[in-house]
């Protein structure tokens, strides 16, 4: 049986509470009361299990405030709005900003419960299909790769949980080493076609009349499927589709357009000209480009990453120090500046060599992040970014890199942590929260 959700009621007049949290505990509502909006405040978050019920007009903060401060935390909240008699300016107002719906006083009980009823169904998809996005994201090892708070990958998580539940092909492109096809194997593990073959294709590995083989006849006679045989019901992600020669995408476009709709067999094309200044629709038959870009999604280059870039080359340099049986290098204040304002021509790949060689020289006792980077590029500045960011986004990052080590190396106990930052609790746990950081991924 499913758990009642709750209803908060806030309203400044004792006796409207009692009123309405009698009659809907009568419907089978779990109820709670709040005399004012700061006070209900400090108990909504962004998941409550449940909607609000809320007085248009009380001291201190009224109820359209209240209200935008709900919605700018959690928009999918259903908040039902009391106004007073000749308040509909107010409540007009209140659905503009995103209120659920609104009763007038004197208002008919059961028409509040309809309401009600109405509010936690709609709250309880909400919630449903929010933790099932969620058990999708954290529940394939591939997602938990994707590594990264910054905007820029939450919007490529979402669409990769997006479109992993569609039926079309997909165009993924972006820089070089920003993990295209790392973003393919997501897409297909977080699909109905999870279970079925993932066959991925380099397209500039062979001859055009070797690839044309390979992908549709096979050898018959060495027992060999061909590739769209192998995939069949799963994915197909050919990996530097531009390679392809002409008749190979006129018979790639006649594979597409046989299966019809839905798809049997999803190509997943990965292109990687955008570093040449080209685009994929440069390359192909427009035929086909337009059936693979329908869906398309574009990996974000590291230097648009922000604080993603510190925590990515600690986790590298955590790997590489168990991998050679040696501590992780500390980055300090400089270094941590150093490593945000790279361009980052290489993208995560570079990251990744140069975190390598981090760890090789900490444990010679030599060398600096400063001089790796200079050394991956003798023509670019490594101190000098080409997208200058606010110095508060500076500090931010490093804040949150000095916590994530912290907590690390005491292996998730506090009061080490508070004692070794000169950190009150309060304030380290207000800290942990703005960045996202758990206690229990450390012990």
């Amino acid at each position: 049986m499913a758990k009642a959700m709750k209803i908060a009621i806030v309203d400044d007049e004792q006796d409207m509470r009692q009123s309405i949290s009698q009659w809907l505990a009568l419907s089978g509502f779990d109820t709670e009361s709040f005399a004012t909006a700061e006070e209900a405040m400090k108990r909504i978050g962004a998941d409550y299990p449940g909607v609000v019920i809320s007085d248009v007009r009380m001291p201190g903060m009224d109820g359209l405030t209240f209200l935008k401060r709900l919605m700018s935390q959690d928009s999918a909240l259903p908040v039902i709005i009391i106004t007073g008699h000749g308040d509909v300016p107010m409540a007009v107002e209140a659905m503009r900003v995103g209120a659920f719906d609104f009763l007038e006083k004197p208002f008919n009980p059961d028409q509040m419960t309809e309401l009600a009823k109405r509010a936690t169904q709609r709250r309880r998809l909400a919630l449903d299909a929010r933790a099932l996005r969620r058990d999708l994201s954290g529940g394939t090892q591939i997602m938990g790769k994707l590594i990264g708070a910054s905007p820029a990958m939450e919007r490529l998580r979402e669409d990769i949980l997006d479109l992993g539940q569609a039926d079309g092909h997909v165009l993924i492109d972006g820089e070089t080493g920003t993990g295209k096809t790392l973003a393919a194997h997501a897409l297909h593990a977080v699909g109905a076609r999870a279970s079925k073959p993932f066959v991925l294709v380099h397209c500039a590995a062979y001859p055009d009349d070797e690839m044309g083989v390979k992908l549709f006849e096979g050898n018959p006679d060495g027992g060999v499927l061909p590739l769209v045989e192998q995939a069949r019901g799963g994915t197909l992600c050919l990996e530097d589709i531009e390679a392809l020669s002409p008749s190979v995408q006129a018979r790639i476009l006649t594979f597409i357009n046989d299966q019809g709709s839905p798809a049997e067999t999803r190509i997943v094309a990965v292109s990687n000209l955008q570093e040449q200044g080209k685009t994929c629709e440069d390359a192909l038959r427009p035929d086909l480009f337009y059936r693979l870009a329908a869906m398309r999604i574009t990996l974000p280059p590291l230097r648009q990453r922000g604080e993603d870039i510190l925590q990515l080359f600690n986790r590298f340099a955590g790997d590489f120090a168990e991998e050679y049986g040696c501590d992780a290098p500390e980055v300090g204040a400089q270094e941590a500046a150093q490593l945000l304002q790279a361009p980052w021509p290489g993208n995560v790949r570079q990251l990744i060599n140069v975190a390598e060689r981090a760890v090789l020289q900490s444990r010679r006792g030599s060398g600096t992040i400063a001089s790796l980077l200079m050394a991956e590029s003798e023509t670019v500045d490594p101190v000098m970014t080409t997208e200058g960011k606010p110095l508060k986004e500076y500090v931010e990052a490093f804040e949150r890199m000095l916590i994530d080590n912290t907590m690390r190396r005491h292996k998730g106990s506090i009061s080490a942590v508070m004692d070794e930052l000169c950190l009150p609790r309060r304030t380290l746990n207000e800290k942990m929260a703005k960045y996202g950081l758990q206690r229990s991924d450390y012990l």
